[in-house]
């Protein structure tokens, strides 16, 4: 049996430079949420970097960041971005319904199955259980979009997320204080090391 080994982030020279089709981006979107039940991050950063290629992570991670800003879950965003960059409305809708649909029907079942047997034991202490392995996922995406400031060294990059990190999770700022202050730190940080640290 052939060995399998996992897939390398992609540079920019192997990104892959026919946009898919907008079947593609749909299927592709609704693998991603039927996989990641309760934390799609992972897996989206998976499909879009490693298998198909479609960015490199620092595209993604860029594209993620902004994805912040707007209004609305980070993941939605995402999926609407990234598809109307390949696409336009059309790629932004094909992979917003991908991402959307198919958890939709089955998140509906699912209610329909809880509203009967919610009160299981056994029941509870799976949903349990899955809302760990949620957190261990998001963990790990954590720390695979840390990976190109850590190949990089960029320890202002490092900083930021550090200080971003202790203030809204041990300090529990509000976020939108916390962004106040990072974002124009990391904007002039930014600007000045692409101008004067070349």
């Amino acid at each position: 049996m052939p060995s399998e080994t996992a897939p390398v982030a992609s540079t920019a020279a192997d990104i892959v430079k026919e946009p898919p089709s907008l079947s593609a981006l749909f299927f592709a979107f609704a693998k991603m949420s039927l996989s990641g039940f309760g934390g799609v991050l992972v897996f989206a950063r998976r499909a879009i970097v490693d298998e198909h290629r479609w960015m490199t992570a620092e595209e993604f991670n860029e594209t993620f960041a902004l994805c912040h800003f707007l209004p609305g879950p980070n993941i939605v965003n995402l999926s609407l971005v990234f598809g109307s960059r390949l696409h336009g409305i059309a790629g932004g809708l094909a992979a917003f319904a991908g991402l959307l649909g198919p958890p939709m029907l089955v998140v509906t079942g699912l209610a329909a199955i809880y509203g009967h047997f919610g009160q299981v034991d056994a029941l509870r202490r799976a949903l349990a259980g899955i809302a760990c392995v949620a957190v261990g996922l998001l963990a790990s995406a954590v720390f695979r979009m840390m990976s190109p400031l850590l190949k990089k060294r960029d320890l202002l990059g490092l900083l930021v997320t550090a200080a971003a990190f202790a203030a809204i999770g041990l300090a529990r700022l509000p976020l939108p204080l916390v962004l106040l202050v990072a974002v124009p730190i990391s904007l002039v940080a930014t600007y000045a090391k692409m101008r004067w640290l070349r």
